[in-house]
């Protein structure tokens, strides 16, 4: 396997965006009403869970997806912003919409709760993607 050159600040400021765009996305701004309702809770329901543990989990998760994706990244010799873009476009539709998809369909989950959950993540991607190509 070809040596990799991983800029790990890179990495962690991926990391950050993907936990930023969440925290975003889950609000009451974007998508917090319908997504509730698509798990079949309530707002007091969520207000009262403790998620710092999920949390924690959600960080590492962030990390290590940035830094698998930055060896892509670097694997592709992608440098620019498109290329980056197109990286984490390829990435998401490789891996995460066909695995997922069918996680949702046998757990038999919502459709609505499916597209948003991957329409989030494939921006988190192409964004993690810009800036992981063009900060080498």
């Amino acid at each position: 396997m070809p040596e990799v050159s991983i800029n790990l600040l890179a990495v962690l400021l991926a990391a950050v965006l993907n936990m930023v765009l969440g925290a975003l996305w889950y609000s009451p701004v974007l998508f917090a009403k319908p997504w509730i309702a698509s798990i079949g809770k309530t707002e007091d329901e969520i207000k009262k869970s403790s998620p710092g543990f999920i949390y924690a989990i959600n960080t590492i998760g962030n990390l290590v997806l940035a830094y698998v994706l930055a060896h892509f990244i670097d694997y592709a010799q992608a440098t620019t912003v498109v290329q980056g873009a197109q990286a984490g476009f390829w990435v998401w539709l490789g891996f995460l919409v066909p695995v997922l998809l069918t996680v949702y369909m046998f757990e038999m989950r919502s459709i609505k709760l499916y597209f948003i959950f991957i329409s989030y993540q494939l921006i988190a991607l192409v964004l993690e993607g810009i800036i992981l190509a063009i900060w080498v």
